[in-house]
């Protein structure tokens, strides 16, 4: 159990206490501070209170937090498409529609379940058991490259890489509307949107840097087909950038509201944005030696250029 302490400042008061939490506390959800709430793991002085109890200013708050219990997580025979493997790290072609590491609601028939079966105990565990040999992550709607570590030494070296900026992943995408310039930089901070703490956002002030450079491939009646190269690596990051600049990715359920989402193109219907981890280049830890690997385009996304083409 750990336990938190905050002065409830002058422009915290007559704010509900759940609120207020939920704003100093930005990793627990609402929900779940309502109900610590309930269970009386929320007070005001030594007193617990209700969810709808209105702070005033020095009002010392009093939160704690139960231990996170994790499930056991089982290795579970599942394909793997697999680019490049040596005794270090594995580069995995992932496909749509699978979560990379369990979380609530998804404990199973996830690319950690997969990598679990394959490598049995060969895999870097310092984000723990439920990430075990994750260095970084891709959508469960995103498909292609995705580098996994299967030793601690590996993840030490590629994290280093990731935090300096000098992997290189280059994405394919589909997005709305006709780009006019045959590339650009989107450089806006990142951070979690103010009005839905689901989604991120172009955010000044509580963003994070990020930069994304893009070029166009192809264009079409209604959609343009481009390349975007990562400088940084936000969360939703490529999707949050192109929604930015009035270019939301095709199929994009939460950035691109009121688009052609789960549209049908023909008989091929879209799941989730059109958004591929083609290129992933890093320097091996142990060699040194530059690699670089090139997951192909899915078929439901060569489908679809087929189709945007005629």
């Amino acid at each position: 159990m750990q336990t938190f302490t905050f002065r409830a400042e002058e422009d915290m008061e007559d704010v509900r206490i759940d609120k207020c939490l939920m704003l100093l506390m930005d990793s627990l959800s609402r929900t779940y501070i309502q109900k610590l709430i309930k269970d009386g793991l929320v007070l005001v002085g030594t007193s617990p209170v209700k969810a709808n109890y209105k702070v005033r200013t020095d009002d010392l708050l009093q939160i704690s937090v139960p231990d996170a219990v994790e499930p056991e997580i089982l290795p579970e025979d599942i394909p793997l498409d697999i680019l490049y493997e040596d005794s270090d790290l594995l580069v995995v072609n992932k496909p749509k529609g699978m979560v990379v590491h369990p979380a609530a609601g998804h404990y199973s028939g996830t690319l950690v379940n997969a990598l679990l079966y394959y490598c049995h105990d060969s895999l870097s565990g310092i984000n723990g058991i439920m990430r075990p040999g994750i260095v970084h992550r891709i959508d469960r709607d995103t498909t292609g490259s995705l580098l996994v570590c299967k030793n601690d030494f590996a993840h030490a070296h590629i994290a280093q890489q990731l935090k300096e900026h000098s992997i290189t992943r280059r994405y394919r995408a589909i997005v709305h509307g006709v780009i006019k310039e045959d590339g650009g930089t989107v450089d806006a901070p990142i951070g979690r949107s103010s009005s839905d703490r689901k989604k991120m956002a172009v955010n000044d002030k509580n963003g994070k840097n990020a930069v994304t450079h893009y070029r166009v491939l192809e264009r079409f009646r209604d959609y343009t087909y481009i390349e975007c190269e990562l400088e940084t690596g936000r969360t939703h990051q490529i999707r949050v950038h192109m929604a930015s600049i009035a270019h939301p990715l095709l199929g994009d359920e939460v950035y691109a509201p009121g688009r052609k989402g789960g549209a049908a193109f023909g008989k091929l219907t879209l799941q989730g944005q059109t958004l591929h981890a083609q290129i992933l280049g890093f320097v091996h830890p142990r060699s040194g030696a530059y690699i670089e690997t090139c997951a192909p385009l899915p078929d439901y996304f060569n489908r679809l250029l087929c189709i945007l083409r005629n």
